[in-house]
């Protein structure tokens, strides 16, 4: 009888914690519209929203900053009052025209490295004048306009210039609260699990136990990438040489393709004439012969009533005798 009292009451216990994950869900799926600086789960988080108007680039300390621990989890970076500024992750590219490719990327990995900054990746390809490289950095959110001032300077003119923004400080405020409120739920099912005796309550705690876990360890990551993509910005840099004006004028010349082009219009031409011929003889010959008929009747009529006036007309009198 006891066995069976004490399992009733681990069962009621775990239908609890059942209930009460479910309400946690809920309240967490509502709390993803919730703007930073709410009431509710996300209220811890809310200094961090509401005292730091200034975006990246206004030197203050960016999220994952200062905290010595980047990692998910009760150790987590989190987002507060001492970490002013939204959480902005800033993507970007810039293409440059140089004079020396080696030189302009040993001067750029100087610069970025200066703003703690690093390369994430590079690309060369090319030879001679056609020659260019690209390089991915990864700047520090607060040194974002600084990288790009410099990197401009490096060459002699800025071919293209692009980024974009994405605001994911919502983002990072909810997968906060949701962690914190399966961390809850966490401790109770291990409350549960230290009273347990029977085998099948315990692997059933168990089955739960590694449910919550891993909703933790997947929730962490995803909080964890966003402050990582937050606190570093990308930037694609394209560093291409200038072209010469006498091979880039020997390059657009093209025999062949002057022939077709010449071609081409001679064909136009000739298309254009027959066109014409076609509609002169098909339209314009018959109306011209029906106004050349129209014409000559016209001009014969004329004739004809001025040949009759002169002869039918009254004869003159004769002079008279010794006038």
């Amino acid at each position: 009888m006891l066995s069976i009292a004490r399992t009733g009451a681990l069962a009621r216990a775990v239908l609890g914690i059942l209930l009460l994950m479910s309400f946690v869900g809920a309240c967490s799926a509502g709390s993803a519209g919730v703007a930073p600086g709410a009431t509710g789960a996300a209220g811890a988080f809310a200094p961090a929203a509401t005292s730091g108007a200034a975006g990246p680039g206004s030197g203050n300390e960016q999220p994952g900053e200062g905290n010595g621990n980047g990692n998910g989890g009760g150790g987590e970076a989190e987002f507060t009052a001492g970490q002013e500024g939204l959480l902005i992750i800033k993507n970007g590219s810039l293409a440059v025209q140089v004079t020396d490719i080696d030189a302009a990327l040993g001067t750029a990995s100087q610069q970025i490295t200066a703003l703690g900054g690093y390369a994430g990746g590079s690309d060369r390809s090319g030879e001679g004048d056609e020659a260019h490289a690209t390089v991915t950095y990864r700047i520090p959110a607060s040194r974002w306009e600084e990288a790009l001032v410099g990197l401009r300077g490096l060459g002699e003119k800025v071919l293209t210039e692009r980024y974009s923004t994405d605001d994911v400080s919502a983002q990072v405020v909810d997968l906060g609260a949701r962690i914190r409120n399966l961390e809850t739920t966490e401790a109770a099912f291990q409350a549960i699990m230290d009273r347990a005796t029977d085998i099948d309550d315990v692997l059933k705690v168990q089955t739960e136990l590694t449910k919550v876990r891993g909703e933790i360890e997947q929730l962490a990551g995803s909080k964890t990438s966003l402050e990582a993509q937050a606190a570093f910005s990308t930037l694609a840099v394209t560093f291409a040489l200038k072209p010469n004006p006498v091979l880039v004028s020997q390059e657009q010349f093209d025999p062949a393709v002057e022939v077709n082009e010449a071609s081409a219009s001679l064909v136009s031409v000739l298309q254009a004439l027959a066109t014409a011929g076609i509609w002169f003889g098909i339209v314009w010959l018959p109306i011209l012969l029906v106004l050349g008929i129209v014409v000559a009747i016209g001009l014969f009529v004329v004739r004809h009533f001025r040949r009759t006036g002169v002869d039918g007309g009254t004869p003159l009198p004769s002079p008279e005798v010794g006038a």
